[in-house]
């Protein structure tokens, strides 16, 4: 007489579990996340301190249209570089090291492994996101105190959305991060897109013809960080729709990366 054995059923928060464990045994990890805020706090440190100057030397249209919002929240420039290569070592660093193949034979649902990862990663990004974002609207409008400029708080109208959505937008290049990390399934191919899409093609626009420098307006991450100011922009009247339109192109990024990592070999 045969036995058959029964393997227990390894739930979603199980798979969450280890894939926590794994996040937090890499060192790269924390290093990654030191270098956000170091980076972050000091870009912003920076930008704060050359206000004083920057507004002296303004004219009245730059004066009308000076955000402190804004000028505190230019971390995201690098910070969108460090969090995505955050996002990308949650699914290449086990690619490098083969510990996928262990993985998926731990958990042969792959879907979960994904979802697991996605989740992970997107909740880390979200919340050390949101802490630089109001972080640097913190440090650097305290910085500008006292240089004569125009300062903002918390309480005036748009800055607290103007600082929740810095948060979000990392969070979202975060995830399009991990998207494109299960896509190429090599750290460099997946950094060199991802800086491609957040910095080379919206700096190549100027060497467009006239005519299709207008598309540029619809490129997701220029939109969707236009919702990290107060003042409004002509080529995004709506920052908050371009930053959902640039969350539903990365959702298409992700349901490709989710096909790709069902359907291929490890």
């Amino acid at each position: 007489m045969t036995t058959s054995v029964v393997e227990p059923k390894v739930g979603f928060g199980r798979t969450l579990h280890a894939e926590w464990i794994k996040l937090r045994s890499l060192r790269s990890t924390w290093y990654t996340l030191a270098c956000l805020f170091a980076v972050g706090l000091g870009i912003t440190a920076l930008a704060a301190n050359g206000a004083g100057q920057a507004w002296d030397t303004a004219t009245e249209a730059d004066r009308l249209a000076w955000d402190p919002t804004g000028r505190s929240l230019m971390a995201y420039i690098v910070a969108q570089l460090i969090v995505g290569v955050l996002g990308i070592l949650v699914v290449t660093s086990e690619y490098a090291t083969g510990l996928m193949g262990t993985t998926l034979t731990a958990t042969p649902r792959r879907t979960r492994v994904l979802a697991a990862k996605v989740v992970l990663a997107t909740a880390i990004a979200a919340v050390a996101g949101e802490l630089l974002m109001f972080g640097s609207f913190l440090t650097g409008q305290s910085l500008m105190t006292g240089q004569g400029v125009p300062t903002a708080s918390l309480s005036d109208p748009g800055v607290f959305s103007a600082v929740t959505a810095g948060g979000l937008y990392l969070a979202a290049i975060a995830l399009l991060a991990i998207g494109l990390g299960v896509i190429m399934r090599a750290t460099a191919g997946a950094l060199a897109t991802l800086v491609g899409i957040v910095f080379l093609v919206p700096a190549m626009a100027g060497l467009f013809p006239s005519w299709m420098t207008g598309l540029f307006n619809y490129w997701p991450t220029l939109g969707g960080s236009a919702a990290l100011t107060t003042v409004p922009s002509p080529d995004y009247p709506h920052p908050w729709l371009n930053l959902a339109g640039m969350g539903v192109g990365i959702a298409a990024v992700l349901a490709a990366a989710f096909t790709l990592f069902r359907r291929r070999d490890i």
